[in-house]
């Protein structure tokens, strides 16, 4: 197994772990890293990181997620979705019209309070491992952004709907349609969450842990694996000659009046001899190239 990412389509009831260990029997690779945690009733985008490609999640230049997310109002539970214990079930009479409306508030930068049942660190604890023990505590509010939020669909009967969001990292969209449930007044429960896209990857690049197994089994996983350039797609390309390589691989700061630079963004991926050496960040006040990681050796 070669350095690269691979995106998986992660299974309902597999946690992000499940699917490293499971993927690290399928490809006999020990180092590997996930791209975001998504809870075991989620499906949907999972890049993993292998080898040195794990250098790269801390770098990734797209940190926005998008969900389609289920959900059913009249209940409320201590998880926030169906998989909790119910606290309330109340009168649902929600039209469409009201529950567009109780969307509009929700979109744009918002303080959003983590569930209990989450992994977020409170006084050195995991916020589920206290809530397991049913305590409630204090938590810092967040800064989050919500991108867009649109319905997707709703069954006034039934009192179901579907939503289409895009936000920033960190952002719990079982508290989203919580919220929407709090503004109603009627409560509600996320009911299935599916991620369609997150850093910079979509469901379109994913593959099944059985069509991966598979592909291994035929020698063919080098097919699917994305190289790690792919994670930098939004910074620009400048080329080096094999001189100015060596000098940049042993991390020397280079000139830039002897690159070809952009003239306006300041990160770059760094090429030499059609290969990807790494980051680097151009210091323009200096005029030089400086690494920010690289991803091949020098005697490479």
């Amino acid at each position: 197994m070669t350095d690269g990412i691979i995106c998986i389509d992660k299974p309902e009831g597999f946690t992000s772990f499940d699917v490293v260990a499971k993927t690290r029997g399928i490809t006999k690779c020990r180092k590997i890293g996930h791209g975001g945690t998504l809870d075991p009733m989620a499906t949907g985008v999972l890049p993993l990181f292998f080898g040195r490609a794990a250098k790269a999640m801390s770098l990734m230049p797209v940190q926005e997620k998008r969900y389609t997310a289920s959900f059913q109002l009249g209940i409320v539970t201590d998880s926030q979705d169906l998989s909790g214990t119910v606290l309330e079930r109340l009168p649902a009479h929600v039209t469409r019209e009201q529950l567009e409306q109780a969307l509009i508030p929700m979109r744009g930068e918002q303080k959003q309070l983590p569930p209990m049942f989450s992994a977020v660190w409170v006084d050195g604890q995991r916020l589920y491992n206290l809530a397991r023990q049913g305590r409630e505590v204090e938590r810092p509010l967040r800064d989050v952004v919500i991108h867009s939020l649109e319905l997707l669909d709703f069954d006034e009967e039934r009192q179901t709907g579907v939503v289409d969001i895009r936000c920033s990292k960190g952002t719990y969209v079982r508290t989203i349609c919580h919220d929407i449930g709090q503004t109603l007044g009627c409560g509600a429960a996320l009911s299935a969450l599916r991620r369609t896209e997150t850093l910079g990857y979509g469901i379109q690049c994913c593959h099944t842990l059985d069509q991966l197994q598979q592909l291994a089994d035929e020698g063919r996983l080098d097919e699917v694996t994305l190289p790690v350039e792919s994670a930098f797609t939004a910074y620009p390309r400048i080329y080096l000659s094999p001189k100015q390589a060596g000098m940049f691989l042993n991390g020397v700061r280079l000139d830039t009046k002897r690159i070809r630079c952009p003239a306006q963004e300041d990160m770059v991926r760094v090429m030499a001899d059609g290969k990807f050496l790494g980051l680097a960040r151009i210091d323009r006040q200096a005029e030089e190239l400086i690494i920010v990681k690289l991803f091949v050796l020098e005697q490479e």
